[in-house]
C-alpha cells in the first residue's frame, strides 16, 4: 500500500493543503467502522492536519485558477502555494494526493520530487478527499457558517456562464436544434394533416380528390366550414387558396353542392375549424424555421450548404455534433455518416457494406446511373469534406469553393454520362480564389505558417548522397546477376553434358 503524505483540495473558496497524519488500510476502508469513521468529525480531525490554506483574492481570480484546473493546467498561484509548504526531500519522494488525473500529471511536471495519487489510483486517497470535501467548512480555518455553499453556488454560475458563452459550438447549437425541431413538425404536420381529412371527409369526401395536399386540404377546410354556405360569390377566394387555379375551385364549388356528406353541428364545426387552423399554423411556422435554417447555413456553413442543400447540411452537422467534428472525419466516415446500422450489420453478416447514408438524399445520387452510384457518393463525399474544412477554419464565410465543388460533382455526373473531360481540383479551387480575391473580399491566410523554402545548398548533398547509394546498388545488383548468370550457364552446360551421355548409352 502506498503512503500519502499531502492532500490538495481544490475548493470554491480556495486552495487548501493538509497533511495525513493517519491512514487507513485499503482493507480496512471497506468495513463499516472504518467508514462511519470518517462520517464523524471528531475522528476524521485527527487523520488530517491542516498544513495551509490560501483563499481566493476576488472572484474573478477565482473563476480564472478554476478554468485552468478544468483544463489540467497548473495555476501560478497554486504552484507558488505548493512550492511553499511541501517539504523537498532528495532521499525518497513525496507523495501528494490530487483529485483531478490532468491536474496531477501538471504538478508532477513541475515538481519532479512529488508522486501524485489521485482517486482512480488509490482507495485511500479517494475517501480521504471524500471526508475533506464534507468537513470543510469546520476544518478551513476563518470560515463562517455558510460560506462554502454561497461560494459554490456563485463560482458554479460563473463557471457555467463562461463556458457557455464561450462555447466555439454555440452556432452549431442552433442548426442542430432547427434541423431536429424541422423533421418533428414534418411528421406532426403530416399526421394532423390525415387526421383533418378523415374528420372533415365525414361531410365533405369529394374535396379529398380534387385536392391532395394536405396544407391546401387544412387551409379550404378552414375557409369553407358548412359545405352548404359555399356559394359563387367566394370563387375567388378559393381559387386564391388553390393557386389561382378557378378551374379547380368551380369544381369545388360544384361538388360542394352535390355532395354525399353527412351534415355537422356547430360543435363538430367549430372543433373541426379550431383544428385544421393549428395545422395550417404549425405549417406556416414550418416555413419560418426552414427560411431561419437557410439564413443561419448561409453563415455558419455556406459552402457546404451550396454544394450539398440546407436540410442535406444540416442533418450532417447534426449526426457529427457539431461542424468541427465533421470536419475532422475523413471523407470514407462521412460518406456513410448516418448508416451504421446497415454497416455494422454488414460487418457482422460479412455482406456488402452501405455505399452511402445521408448524402443519399441529396440530388447528385438520383441523378446518376445505378452502377454509378457508389462511385459518384465516393467523390460527393470528397468533396462535402473540403467544403466542410474550409467552413470550419475560414474566417470569412464565402459560398465561392461550394459553387466551384458543386460545378465539379456536375462535371463529374456528366463524365459518367457522356466521358466528357472534368475540370481538374487544382483549377476549380484557383478560379474560386480568383473569384473571391474580385469580389473584394480577403482570403485571410496565415503568411507566418508557410513553410519557408529550404536553402539550395541544404538539398545538394542529399540528392548526390542518393545518387551515389543508387550507384553502388546497381553495382552490386550487376555483381550479383553476373554471378547468378554464370552458375545458370555451368548448371545448363552440366544437364546439356548429361543428357547427350544419355543419349550416346542409347
Amino acid at each position: 500500500m502506498t503512503r500519502v503524505d499531502f492532500l490538495l483540495h481544490e475548493s470554491a473558496v480556495g486552495y487548501a493543503i493538509f497533511k495525513v497524519v493517519h491512514q487507513q488500510d485499503s482493507v480496512g476502508l471497506h468495513l463499516k467502522e472504518v467508514q462511519k469513521a470518517g462520517q464523524d468529525l471528531s475522528k476524521f480531525g485527527k487523520m488530517v492536519q491542516l498544513v495551509n490554506f490560501a483563499p481566493w483574492r476576488n472572484a474573478a481570480d477565482a473563476l480564472e485558477n478554476i478554468n485552468l484546473i478544468s483544463e489540467g493546467i497548473l495555476p501560478d498561484y497554486l504552484q507558488s502555494n505548493l512550492e511553499l509548504n511541501l517539504p523537498q526531500s532528495k532521499k525518497s519522494k513525496i507523495i501528494l494526493g490530487v483529485a483531478d488525473k490532468n491536474l496531477a500529471g501538471s504538478i508532477k511536471a513541475a515538481f519532479p520530487g512529488v508522486e501524485c495519487e489521485t482517486g482512480d489510483t488509490s482507495e485511500v486517497v479517494a475517501d480521504l478527499l471524500r471526508g475533506i470535501r464534507l468537513h470543510a467548512a469546520k476544518l478551513l480555518k476563518g470560515l463562517q457558517e455558510g460560506d462554502v455553499e454561497r461560494a459554490q453556488l456563485g463560482l458554479g454560475h460563473a463557471y457555467s456562464r463562461g463556458k457557455v458563452k464561450f462555447n466555439v459550438h454555440k452556432n452549431d447549437n442552433h442548426i442542430i436544434r432547427a434541423i431536429a425541431t424541422l423533421d418533428n413538425l414534418d411528421k406532426g404536420i403530416n399526421l394532423f394533416s390525415q387526421k383533418v381529412r378523415e374528420w372533415y371527409g365525414w361531410h365533405f369526401p369529394e374535396l379529398f380528390n380534387v385536392v391532395s395536399d394536405n396544407l391546401t386540404y387544412s387551409r379550404l377546410a378552414l375557409f369553407i366550414g358548412d359545405k352548404s354556405t359555399l356559394s359563387e360569390d367566394k370563387l375567388h377566394e378559393i381559387a386564391a387558396l388553390v393557386n389561382d387555379d378557378e378551374e379547380k375551385a368551380q369544381e369545388i364549388i360544384t361538388k360542394a353542392k352535390i355532395s354525399m356528406g353527412r351534415e355537422l353541428s356547430e360543435v363538430d364545426m367549430s372543433n373541426i375549424s379550431t383544428f385544421a387552423g393549428k395545422v395550417v399554423k404549425l405549417a406556416e411556422y414550418r416555413r419560418t424555421l426552414y427560411s431561419y435554417l437557410v439564413d443561419k447555413m448561409s453563415t455558419v456553413a455556406p459552402n457546404l450548404a451550396a454544394l450539398i442543400g440546407e436540410v442535406v447540411a444540416a442533418r450532417l452537422i447534426q449526426k457529427a455534433g457539431s461542424l468541427t467534428n465533421l470536419s475532422k472525419y475523413p471523407a470514407s466516415t462521412l460518406q456513410i455518416l448516418g448508416a451504421e446500422k446497415a454497416l455494422f450489420r454488414a460487418l457482422k453478416t460479412k455482406g456488402n457494406t452501405p455505399k452511402f447514408g445521408l448524402i443519399y438524399h441529396s440530388s447528385y445520387i438520383g441523378r446518376a446511373s445505378q452502377k454509378d452510384k457508389g462511385r459518384i457518393s465516393r467523390y460527393l463525399a470528397n468533396k462535402c469534406s473540403i467544403a466542410s474544412r474550409i467552413d470550419n477554419f475560414a474566417e470569412q464565410p464565402s459560398k465561392k469553393f461550394g459553387d466551384a465543388l458543386r460545378r465539379q460533382v456536375e462535371d463529374r455526373l456528366e463524365f459518367y454520362a457522356t466521358g466528357k473531360k472534368p475540370t481538374k481540383n487544382a483549377d476549380a479551387m484557383n478560379q474560386a480564389m480568383a473569384d473571391i480575391l474580385a469580389d473584394g473580399q480577403s482570403l485571410a491566410i496565415d503568411t507566418e505558417m508557410i513553410d519557408a523554402p529550404l536553402p539550395q545548398n541544404a538539398t545538394t548533398p542529399k540528392k548526390e548522397k542518393k545518387s551515389k547509394d543508387k550507384k553502388d546498388k546497381k553495382e552490386k545488383k550487376r555483381k550479383h546477376s553476373d554471378v547468378n548468370g554464370q552458375v545458370e550457364v555451368e548448371a545448363d552446360g552440366d544437364k546439356k553434358k548429361k543428357k547427350k551421355k544419355k543419349h550416346a548409352d542409347e
